[in-house]
């Protein structure tokens, strides 16, 4: 499903205290507003308002239908009036799906001469926004409270960026992960505990045979490489006469998409060690794939391969570019230190700087011909790289602040995209946090999602957050990483 394929459901809370006129009030302006919400151009998808909730019934019914509604990526409560919210309890404890609390009002002002009583019972968002708060704490229900005027743009703005979050946690229930077959021998970050994984983010990580790849591969036709080549050719460079290379890659990447589509997996893995019967390791076929939404994660990584996907699945529509990313070398002059991330292979042109080129160049690894891939500059900008890792028992999910800059060198004997940036708080400090954090070689770099989706991600599913940024200090990060661990261990 894409954004527009997904709604939120808007429930209203109130009571049977306040008679038929304010009630019918309470849902005409909450029907206004969502019609005004729809319109704002702040929102990724749809808002339906559901209901004005009066009772516990009315709650329990739209929580359960809520929960079996696959269209409906998450649920939005205002408190117009009080509604006391034992009769949310049930409710809120059921529910299933993400959840945000706006915590705002129908009217900007206070209007001056015309307060009265009858207002002040009408419009008791403040007044309710604080007994809704109560049981939501109470229940330790993870959950978005956006503070603010609903017709505030940074309201709407902030509202329609943890929609986008909810969309990559429904992505991330239904995530189907290809590895071809296992990771990278002795490579202790790669592994993890998949039974773990799918019970708290629901992704099914399972593996096929190179073998069965191969077989798709040699049924690819010369019909569809040349369909394939046309696009190549309309979307990036050729920078190479090996078009045989190209033509190699485009049959990889057809046989890769069509066992993807056919098992309904949006994410993949493959492994240098493992190319038996394959001519070349899969370059530009990666990177294409990556370009169309597909998550890809190196030697094996199914756990930076699904975030991948996941971060796609959030960013759609933005222009910014998510890709698989590894930290390869530093630049180490004081005052001017910087990371230059590349792979081998595999970095996703969304995040090129300028239209891609073809090459092909020799591969000291893999021992296959030589692959075509796309050879590009990162864009600058600010962004962040994202790692999952595996704790033992608990997940953790780590995030940086990085600044990308245009590579200060051309380094014209590099045949790999690369994308070179500033870390936070400093390339010291931030790699010092990074590694006691235990944050992985490979990671997920974006400009279009923002730490504060991952932690609402993270939050959603009950995960650990780790979150380096230019305040971090790493004495503190280091007491913080140790409360957490007794703090999980605990619950």
């Amino acid at each position: 499903m894409a954004l527009k394929d997904y709604q939120f459901w808007f429930v209203v809370g109130s009571q049977d205290l306040y008679g038929p006129e304010v009630l019918e009030t309470v849902s005409k302006r909450a029907e206004e507003m969502v019609k005004i919400l729809n319109s704002s151009g702040n929102l990724p998808c749809e808002i339906i308002y559901k209901l004005t909730a009066k009772t516990t019934n009315e709650v329990d019914e739209i929580v359960k239908l809520a929960n079996f509604d696959d269209k409906c990526a998450g649920v939005i409560t205002w408190m117009h009036t009080f509604s006391p919210s034992k009769m949310w309890l049930k409710g809120i404890a059921n529910l299933q799906k993400p959840y945000c609390h706006l915590a705002t009002q129908y009217n900007l002002n206070i209007p001056n001469d015309e307060i009265d009583m009858d207002f002040m019972n009408l419009n008791q968002a403040a007044h309710g926004d604080r007994e809704h708060g109560f049981i939501g704490t109470r229940l330790r229900k993870p959950r978005k409270v956006i503070v603010g005027f609903w017709k505030d743009e940074k309201v709407q703005k902030k509202l329609g960026s943890w929609m986008r979050v909810c969309v990559g946690v429904a992505f991330s229930k239904k995530l189907k992960v290809m590895r071809f077959n296992d990771n990278m021998r002795n490579v202790a970050v790669t592994e993890g505990d998949k039974i773990m994984v799918q019970e708290v983010l629901g992704w099914e990580v399972n593996s096929w045979p190179v073998g069965q790849l191969v077989d798709y591969i040699n049924e690819v036709s010369n019909d569809e490489v040349k369909d394939l080549l046309k696009i190549y050719k309309s979307q990036y460079i050729i920078n190479t006469d090996n078009i045989d290379a190209i033509k190699y890659q485009a049959k990889e990447e057809i046989a890769i998409k069509r066992m993807l589509d056919e098992q309904g997996c949006k994410a993949f893995t493959n492994t240098f060690e493992d190319l038996y019967g394959m001519e070349q390791l899969p370059g530009l076929a990666s990177q294409h794939l990556m370009m169309q939404g597909y998550g890809y994660g190196g030697e094996g990584d199914w756990k930076v391969s699904a975030m991948t996907s996941i971060v796609k699945a959030m960013s759609e529509g933005m222009d910014g570019g998510t890709s698989f990313m590894e930290d390869y070398t530093y630049e180490l002059q004081p005052d001017n230190e910087y990371s230059l991330g590349a792979h081998m292979l595999e970095v996703c042109p969304s995040v090129a700087a300028d239209k891609p080129k073809i090459e092909v160049h020799p591969l000291g690894i893999g021992g296959k011909n030589d692959p075509a891939r796309l050879v590009f500059e990162g864009h600058a900008g600010p962004a962040i790289v994202i790692s999952l890792i595996d704790m033992g028992g608990r997940l953790r999910l780590i995030v940086q602040e990085i600044e990308c800059i245009k590579p200060i060198y051309d380094m014209p004997n590099l045949p790999v995209a690369r994308v070179m940036w500033k870390a936070f708080p400093n390339l010291y400090d931030g790699v010092e946090c990074w590694i006691m954090a235990g944050g992985a070689h490979h990671s997920v770099l974006t400009y279009d999602v923002s730490a504060e989706q991952m932690k609402d991600f993270a939050r959603i599913f009950g995960i650990e957050f780790v979150y380096i940024n230019k305040s971090t200090v790493p004495m503190d990060l280091e007491k913080e990483l140790f409360l957490n661990d007794i703090a999980y261990k605990i619950n």
